[in-house]
């Protein structure tokens, strides 16, 4: 049975999910490759060690259809012989994938394997794979009423909570103020690998994050979400959910070189750190986005540790009410929670989100001297996975 650790972990500097986005106009093939590419560069590793590479896409369509995970692997130059495969569990895929590669160590199913992700959602806008069609209607029998999108969810989420616009507004702004303020600091340094543009120019800096916001700005916005049949349906809305206090549509890619750990030494390589727990869990496909508190619950129960131990959390910040109902449920520290800022300031390019906020989370504990960390995921249909890591 293998120890699995983290010896290696990048990310893109994420492009604005729209056509004119600084990552538009690259394929998401060259995307998650340029991730690929710089691991085994940094660590110099033979990719033909390589036993597996797991990624995670959501829009599966388009220019992500047909297993992009194996022609990033190709792209990237690795030997024919080493696979891929993609995952889709909504916006936890790369998470999942980073869980499917640690446990396939811990199995002794590999010895060295990469997780990662990637969405373009300039080049493949959100909901494209069901476009022509009606996927979620056999499900009208259990549910009636229908399954709404996330934005209604996240409504409910502030609803249920009592989270008014002021503060979801607030959290948002402190979201990009802790970017603005570790860009600077250059705490990204490290992770983000850089992205060749079709002029030649190389990609660095993080597109989805302004400085300049403030609670006051955002207080500006409309509701984005607003639509009469909702409006009708759930009378409790009152419309607080606006392109400000939500994650922007994202292009970007991240990988993580995950190993056992007597192979890493083996190949003078350090490990990072290791993995400790995980979790997944299911939750009411309607609200959908509150999964993050029974895979917390479960993640914490099966590691042993309590909340007090942690120290850092990554929870991704698709809405704003996600991290704050979570901050409220654990009665956790805000300071420690999405230290560097959440996806509404560094962006959210689903199928790279979990291996994004995992690199994040490791920069975190390193640069704090931090030993436990903890991400959770909220996901589309109602599920979350949960990962605790602990630096080496």
């Amino acid at each position: 049975m293998g120890n699995a650790v983290i010896v290696d972990a990048v990310r893109t500097a994420s492009g604005r999910g729209r056509p004119g986005g600084a990552l538009s106009e690259v394929h998401p093939v060259d995307l998650l490759a340029a991730t690929l590419t710089a691991l085994v560069e940094r660590n110099g590793l033979d990719p033909e060690t390589v036993d597996d590479v797991i990624g995670g896409c959501v829009d599966q369509a388009g220019d992500q259809a047909l297993n992009i995970t194996r022609s990033a692997v190709l792209r990237a130059g690795f030997p024919e012989s080493v696979p891929a495969t993609t995952v889709d569990r909504q916006c936890g895929s790369s998470q999942q994938a980073a869980h499917f590669a640690a446990q396939g160590v811990a199995a002794g199913a590999y010895d060295i394997v990469i997780a990662c992700g990637v969405e373009s959602m300039s080049r493949v806008p959100i909901g494209m794979p069901s476009r022509g069609g009606d996927p979620l209607g056999p499900l009208a029998e259990r549910y009636p009423d229908g399954l709404p999108h996330q934005g209604i969810g996240a409504e409910l989420l502030a609803v249920r909570w009592g989270l008014d616009r002021a503060a979801l507004d607030e959290f948002s702004a402190e979201s990009h103020r802790r970017a603005t303020t570790a860009a600077a600091d250059g705490a990204f340094d490290r992770e983000v690998v850089p992205v060749r543009l079709p002029d030649g120019s190389l990609h660095t800096v993080d597109e989805t994050v302004r400085p300049s916001t403030t609670a006051e700005s955002l207080a500006g916005l409309r509701p984005a979400f607003f639509d009469d049949d909702f409006a009708r349906r759930y009378p409790q809305i009152d419309w607080r959910i606006t392109a400000g206090n939500s994650s922007p549509l994202t292009d970007g890619a991240s990988a993580v070189l995950i190993m056992d750990e007597a192979r890493a030494v083996e190949l003078g390589l350090t490990p990072r750190a290791r993995f400790h727990a995980f979790s997944v869990s299911g939750s009411d496909p309607v609200v959908m986005l509150d999964g993050i508190l029974p895979a917390t619950h479960r993640v914490l129960q099966r590691s042993g540790l309590d909340l007090a131990d942690l120290d850092a959390y990554e929870v991704n910040e698709a809405f704003a009410p996600v991290p704050m109902l979570w901050t409220d449920e654990f009665k956790a520290d805000p300071a420690r929670l999405n230290q560097r800022g959440g996806a509404i300031a560094l962006g959210h390019p689903m199928g790279a989100s979990g291996t994004r906020l995992l690199t994040t989370l490791l920069g975190v504990l390193e640069s704090t001297g931090g030993r436990y960390g903890l991400q959770t995921m909220c996901e589309g249909g109602g599920m979350a996975n949960a990962t605790i890591i602990e630096r080496l």
